[in-house]
């Protein structure tokens, strides 16, 4: 039997249930929060990835200059965003989870893809 998908269930209600104790009674927020580690969790146990894992790398030049300008807008805007919309509130952690959470569900999802497909 596949396990993944009821222990993600189980990791991303866990943080929900955490954030909304902790940082942000809102239903709809933690809501949202949950289902994205759900879906990271998910592929993380189902195709045994790794966020640390094997590094992109460029031989170009240009193409590493850009890969670290993305990198670097990719770790610095959540919590941009998080302290321009939420100075001094509490609102700012949470917005910086869930963008987090994005980044990771995606880098995982394309990590999953290609897998799957078995081009890895």
């Amino acid at each position: 039997m596949d396990r993944a998908l009821p222990v993600a269930a189980l990791f991303g209600v866990s943080i929900g249930l955490g954030a909304y104790w902790f940082l942000v009674p809102n239903w709809f927020v933690v809501a949202g929060l949950s289902a994205v580690y759900v879906g990271t969790a998910y592929f993380y146990l189902a195709f045994d990835l790794s966020l640390l894992g094997r590094a992109t790398r460029f031989d170009d030049r240009t193409h590493k200059l850009g890969y670290f300008v993305g990198l670097f807008g990719v770790s610095t805007s959540p919590i941009a965003l998080a302290q321009y919309y939420g100075p001094g509130d509490e609102t700012v952690l949470p917005l910086v989870l869930v963008l987090f959470g994005v980044i990771a569900f995606l880098e995982l999802a394309s990590k999953a893809e290609q897998q799957a497909d078995g081009r890895r």
